[in-house]
């Protein structure tokens, strides 16, 4: 058995490979250079051709740009009015982005439990969190993989709420042959460059409901009543200002890219659910990890490839083993710590350990392994015999 890099052995790469990294090609930068050279950077014609093909692409009437993944949630929340009192329900097992915009809005968080195969919201846990305070649920697209929205809907429409999806992992997957972007009442994107499509910093809403739509648009530009494109196309100087909004806008620029970008999802999805199938077919003979579920009737797009480590087969916590494969130059990550941890939860709202269980168990245990549409075979191979390497080393021996 080899040497871990840990201990001084040689790495199974010579050169570090991400976990996530963007694409661009040729298509991308003449996009780019061509709003470079027109007259509109901003609130320009390339934010509609955006949003118009992004409805399309997800199957919505419906779809506006915004600056990054945190201002789309916090303008889907602004739509869906929610307000200092009201009760939002989010899962703990994501970014702190999807309850921070409920808190931007005065709203309080509270955290549904997931599933322990799949960790996206549980349904059952979000059923016994509703209150007369809930004004919306939150379902998260975790790694890539599409929620159980026929339970999730059951529930909102008892109860006669909102569901609103953080889809930012999920783009390009499915539920049902549908569409993630069509899922909820309103879906949340983040164009970051590891997402599944990168503008720099970017972010979507989808809607089928035109009113959340114009809502959105309003706040993404502080709630004025005409932007400077129509300013201009009217002769005009006159705006006025409805409600506290935010420069949420997104360029011209970046739309460009989006655009172009979005042509190639159906591919590196594809690449990286090529990249998943190796993966899963590695760990049926590897002793000590495992990964995630996948639900029936779905595609996933993944964004991520989580393995969840299996303490009793081995004689290292996961901060040890994540150190080890790390210095095998494998960029693994860990998503997330469960948002109700974070000192600011704990501080504001006296949330603390024991509140989520099942996300809290995973937390310790899980790891997120490269995966990117540019990594080539041999990246795979890599990341496949740093894991297999670093587990062996800490297999409890029988």
């Amino acid at each position: 058995m080899s040497k871990l890099a840990l201990h001084g052995g040689s790495p199974v790469r010579t050169t570090l490979l991400p976990y996530a990294h963007q694409s661009v090609n040729e298509d991308d930068i003449a996009a780019v250079t061509a709003v470079l050279r027109s007259d509109w950077w901003t609130t320009g014609p390339a934010i509609g051709e955006f949003e118009k093909a992004f409805a399309a692409f997800a199957k919505t009437k419906e779809a506006v740009a915004v600056s990054n993944g945190t201002a789309a949630l916090h303008s889907a929340f602004y739509a869906a009015d929610i307000g200092p009192g009201d009760e939002v329900i989010v899962p703990p097992m994501t970014f702190a982005a999807t309850a921070n915009a409920a808190v931007f809005l005065g709203a309080t968080p509270v955290f549904a439990d997931c599933d322990a195969q799949t960790l996206l919201i549980d349904p059952a846990q979000v059923e016994k969190a509703v209150t007369k305070k809930t004004k919306a649920v939150v379902a998260v697209d975790y790694a890539g993989q599409p929620c159980d929205y026929d339970a999730l809907h059951a529930i909102v429409k008892e109860h006669k709420l909102p569901l609103i999806a953080d889809a930012c992992h999920a783009l390009g997957g499915s539920e049902h042959d549908r569409p993630v972007g069509s899922l909820a009442d309103a879906s949340t994107f983040s164009f970051h460059p590891v997402k599944p499509l990168a503008t720099g910093e970017g972010g979507m809403i989808t809607t089928d409901n035109t009113a959340m739509a114009e809502r959105m648009r309003r706040f993404r530009n502080h709630c004025m009543t005409t932007d400077h494109r129509e300013r201009q196309e009217k002769g005009s100087w006159y705006y006025e200002v409805t409600d506290l909004g935010y420069n949420y806008r997104l360029t011209d620029i970046q739309c460009a890219l989006g655009r172009s970008q979005l042509k190639r999802v159906p591919e590196w999805t594809q690449r990286r659910q090529e990249i998943a199938q190796k993966y899963d077919e590695a760990f049926q003979t590897i002793v000590g990890a495992k990964p995630l579920n996948i639900r029936k009737n779905v595609e996933h797009a993944y964004h991520l490839y989580v393995i969840e480590l299996e303490p009793e087969h081995l004689s290292a916590d996961r901060n040890e083993i994540f150190q080890a494969i790390r210095a095998e130059n494998i960029g693994v990550n860990v998503h997330y710590i469960p948002v109700h941890l974070h000192p600011f939860y704990r501080k504001k709202f006296g949330t603390k350990e024991g509140l989520c269980p099942v996300a809290e168990r995973a937390f310790e245990r899980i790891i997120s392994l490269p995966v990117f549409a540019a990594m080539q075979e041999q990246d795979v191979a890599d990341v496949i015999h740093a894991v297999k390497k670093v587990l062996t080393h800490y297999a409890v021996r029988k």
